[in-house]
């Protein structure tokens, strides 16, 4: 507590007070839409004075009385220059109209790199997601995201981001605020985020402001659409294996209201439908499909004061069955078997955003989470006896976990001057984690119902952060405050205080050298050994016997803009504490054992550097991305107690991505990623079990080392062609290409087997060849 009060004599310190000063205030949206501009600029004229929006569009200056000239500018948009007598508090709203010959692709949309303070962080634009190629020609953000420094995928295709050594758990995924527990469809091939319904993404990689915690290796932060106030419009798209739609307008003459509502939804099964009905003389016997529905409604009461709500409801469901029946002259059977597999997440939000006065603006929230995973098994005989009598036997296996989140917060947002931005804030959230219950239920005289409920568990969790954005002269500003959490489960109460900073020192108007120390702690985990984010993964709390993770990162870089390129380059090392992994032999099928008793806790540590070169502007935009960096893990009861390399330890990974817009018409774009090959282990070498012999005869296999073989390296290169017709009431476009374009056969895993001749061979198989895509979409 003496630090958190030595915090908050600082920032009160430094404020600073102008004599004759006043406040202009409002909000900066697009001019088509109404969509709010986050990140967008505001600047003195002539001055170094200006601030930026914030996560809602809303912005607040203080300057001194007199004549001021306001410049407003948000990258793809026209400037505007508006000259006001300052002689009270004003509030004044922009908005903005797009840039009418803006014909380049953008990567972010605030200050320059070497303007901030923050480190490790990069604003995506949903224009850039769209463009580029993907596998199937289903645009997704978190594959996207794998394209730059210091975020990697895990198995080809894939779209799990580890992110500086870090595992799946350890991101912080946001949508509108909630956290997401699940992003895989498809058993991580696709993400859950529709592009279509996303405005922003925010990732955080590294220094992370004192708002966010509960995680240590990122922040995923998006932002749902919040609507079209000006007029009906919509989008959507056609593609190979899924089709979307989205639509948005104002509800009523007054504009005061929108709404915005978009659904995705594959067919894979209806498309194999026919040909299962065909070869299974007329029965359906089983499909696969997923769905995405976003939804989200803002008001304006004032513009002192408004609400929003949104949603997200997305589910991936297999299912199959089957039926035989047969006839011995004694008695006919009649057979039927079914199994399922489903997963989803449920979210919700509530928010009110009020302005006290033009320099504090405040933002409260209401959010649910909800995540769930059920798989079953229905087993029924119909036995019929030649005299009209019947038997029937029913037997139901089921397994299923999940978590429920109930949270409130509340932030703030001051700006007493410019050289000031001050955020504070609290947060309470209610866990219920379901780890793991097993279900089994027949109809059987003298059997009984079996459940098995793996430690069903509640806990509540808190916080509380103050940051100050503090321009301390024109070279040096920084970002620093604290972030205090605590975890209460089972009586045992776990609380961290987690210092942040990070600065940044202009040594010329385009160069500046940053560094930055944040830790954090994060109080759940998540139990997995899978490496394509199976929802058989089970999210599960820190507990008496399992602590949380922690963890510290330090960094140092350099940015620099020469030309509309900008560079950088960052060096960073992280320790992280009480990780836990799977003990050797264990896993989700144990089902009769406590979780807590299949677990092993350990450290890692990860450190590297990372290169970026972007273009943002130009009829040619794109990046390149390297990262050179070393991950290890070290649990005394797993690999002898020895350091291992993390399974996604990788040496090299080098992402080359570019656009090209030939006109308005027609662009091209490409990717092409290298990566050193994912750490495995292998057997060493069998001998037979000499306890063994005849019948039972054996082998013992001897593994020797965890990881210390790796797979080939990974590299692919994608093409994507759009053509964009204007029309009407609206643009219509055709886009085409191919994933993996040169055929390459990337190891997807590897196992040991034998040959014709009986000699034993490792075998390396491959998931993607070389797939061509076809996409339809359109905009009215």
């Amino acid at each position: 507590m003496k630090k958190l009060t030595l915090l908050g004599g600082l920032m009160a310190v430094c404020l600073i007070t102008y004599a004759q000063s006043y406040t202009i205030s409002g909000y900066i949206s697009d001019a088509d839409n109404g969509e709010s501009l986050i990140g967008a600029t505001i600047l003195e004229k002539g001055t170094a004075r200006g601030t930026i929006t914030n996560t809602f569009g809303f912005y607040s200056l203080t300057l001194p009385a007199g004549e001021v000239t306001l410049q407003v500018s948000f990258v793809g948009y026209q400037i505007q220059t508006e000259t006001i007598q300052l002689n009270k508090d004003i509030k004044l709203n922009f908005d903005l109209p797009s840039g009418e010959t803006l014909e380049e692709v953008v990567i972010t949309a605030e200050e320059q790199i070497e303007q901030s303070p923050q480190m490790s962080t990069i604003d995506v634009p949903i224009e850039q997601i769209k463009a580029l190629p993907v596998l199937m020609g289903e645009s997704d953000i978190l594959k996207t995201l794998q394209l730059l420094p210091g975020i990697q995928s895990g198995s080809e295709g894939t779209s799990g981001v580890y992110v500086r050594g870090g595992g799946p758990d350890q991101n912080l995924i946001l949508l509108d605020g909630v956290p997401v527990y699940n992003v895989s469809h498809l058993f991580g091939f696709f993400s859950v985020f529709n592009p279509d319904a996303i405005n922003r993404v925010n990732v955080v990689k590294g220094g992370f402001p004192a708002r966010y915690g509960g995680r240590l290796s990122s922040v995923i932060d998006i932002s749902m659409k919040e609507g079209n106030n000006q007029k009906f419009s919509g989008e959507g798209s056609i593609g190979l294996i899924s089709s979307k739609l989205t639509l948005e307008g104002p509800i009523g003459k007054q504009k005061k209201t929108s709404f915005i509502v978009s659904g995705r939804r594959t067919y894979i099964d209806l498309l194999t439908r026919p040909i299962i009905r065909a070869s299974s003389d007329g029965t359906d016997t089983g499909g696969y499909y997923f769905y995405d529905l976003n939804g989200k409604i803002n008001h304006r009461f004032s513009d002192n004061d408004r609400l929003y709500l949104s949603f997200y409801n997305g589910y991936d469901k297999g299912f199959g069955k089957s039926k035989y029946d047969y006839d011995n002259g004694s008695q006919q059977v009649v057979s039927k078997e079914s199994f399922g597999l489903g997963w989803g997440n449920t979210i919700g939000a509530i928010r009110w955003n009020h302005v006290y006065n033009p320099k504090l603006f405040s933002n409260l929230t209401g959010t649910f989470s909800h995540y769930k995973f059920r798989i079953f098994s229905e087993y029924k005989d119909v036995i019929s006896y030649p005299d009209n009598t019947e038997e029937v036997y029913e037997e139901l296996i089921e397994y299923f976990s999940g978590v429920n989140d109930f949270a409130l917060k509340l932030d703030f947002d001051y700006l007493p001057v410019p050289e000031h931005s001050i955020k504070f804030g609290i947060s309470g959230t209610h866990h219920q984690f379901n780890p793991g219950i097993f279900g089994y239920d027949t109809n059987t005289e003298g059997e009984q119902d079996t459940v098995i409920n793996s430690t069903q568990t509640t806990a509540g969790e808190f916080y509380a952060y103050a940051e100050d954005d503090y321009s301390i002269n024109s070279k040096f500003r920084a970002n620093f405050g604290a972030h205090y959490s605590g975890f209460l489960v089972n009586s045992k109460y776990y609380h961290s205080l987690q210092p942040r900073i990070s600065l940044r020192y202009l040594i010329s108007d385009d160069l500046s050298i940053k560094a930055s120390y944040a830790t954090m702690a994060q109080y759940i985990h998540l139990l997995t050994n899978s490496s394509i984010g199976l929802p058989t993964d089970l999210w599960v709390p820190a507990t008496d016997r399992v602590r949380p993770q922690t963890s510290w990162q330090a960094a140092i870089g350099a940015a620099k803009t020469i030309q509309g390129y900008e560079f950088s380059i960052e060096g960073y090392y992280k320790e992280m504490n009480n990780l836990i992994e799977y003990q050797e032999g264990a896993s989700f099928f144990n089902l009769g054992t406590d979780w807590q008793d299949k677990v092993t806790s350990g450290e890692g540590t990860s450190y590297g550097a990372e290169f970026l070169i972007q273009k943002k502007t130009g009829k040619l935009s794109g990046w390149i991305g390297y990262t050179l960096s070393w991950t290890n893990r070290t649990f005394a009861e797993l690999n002898f107690g020895k350091t291992y390399p993390y399974k996604y330890d990788r040496r090299h990974d080098l992402s080359i991505v570019g656009t090209y817009q030939f006109s308005k018409k027609f662009s091209l774009s490409s990717t092409w990623v290298y990566g050193t090959g994912n750490a495995m282990t292998l057997p060493k070498f069998t001998y037979p079990d000499e306890r063994t012999s005849g019948f039972y005869y054996s082998d013992i296999t001897y593994y020797g080392e965890r990881n210390d073989f790796r797979m080939a390296a990974y590299h692919r290169l994608d093409i994507g062609l759009t053509w964009t017709k204007p029309k009407k009431n609206g643009t219509r476009s055709w886009s085409t290409g191919a994933y993996n374009v040169y055929n390459r056969k990337n190891p997807f895993y590897i196992e040991d087997g034998y040959d014709n001749q009986g000699n034993k061979h490792f075998y390396q198989y491959s998931l993607f060849p070389i797939i061509p895509y076809v996409k339809y979409s359109f905009k009215f």
